[in-house]
């Protein structure tokens, strides 16, 4: 029998369903991470995206992203402090979104879309590191489950 409690970042196995803090934190970290990017992207995406060598932008595209960041990171935010079956559900949106992003930036990549900007690898970085970590926490919250 496993003794572990939440404030050690893992769930017990005694029936608990507990979120473990780590993960509440990590929502929070990106709820940050995605404001970081998305109100540049709402305010100024022109301006931004050929900061980062976008050759073309088409200003209405980069505000749906920015959309779809702002939907995500605040709730993010707001679910933070959810029970265990709402960190299920967004984490799989999580997953999701990550995943296609990942497809998809890598297949424009891979067509050299606009000569291949340094901001598009860079986005292909984040989108890897954060699909890593929401997949093991998606993974660990249903294998305690179980």
């Amino acid at each position: 029998m496993n003794d572990t409690t939440e404030s050690e970042g893992v769930m017990t196995q005694d029936g608990d369903t507990s979120v473990p803090a780590a993960l509440r934190k990590w929502f929070v970290f990106h709820f940050l991470a995605d404001m970081l990017v998305a109100i540049p992207l709402l305010v100024a995406p022109v301006a931004f995206l050929e900061f980062f060598g976008w050759q073309a932008v088409d200003p209405y595209a980069a505000r749906i992203v920015a959309a779809a960041l702002f939907g995500i990171g605040i709730e993010s935010l707001l679910g933070r402090n959810a029970d265990l079956s709402a960190f299920v559900a967004m984490l799989n949106l999580k997953v999701i979104w990550s995943g296609l992003t990942i497809l998809g930036v890598g297949w424009s990549l891979a067509e050299n879309a606009q000569g291949r900007p340094v901001g598009a690898w860079v986005v292909l970085g984040i989108f890897v590191a954060f699909h890593a970590l929401w997949v093991y926490w998606l993974l660990r919250l249903r294998r305690a489950t179980r």
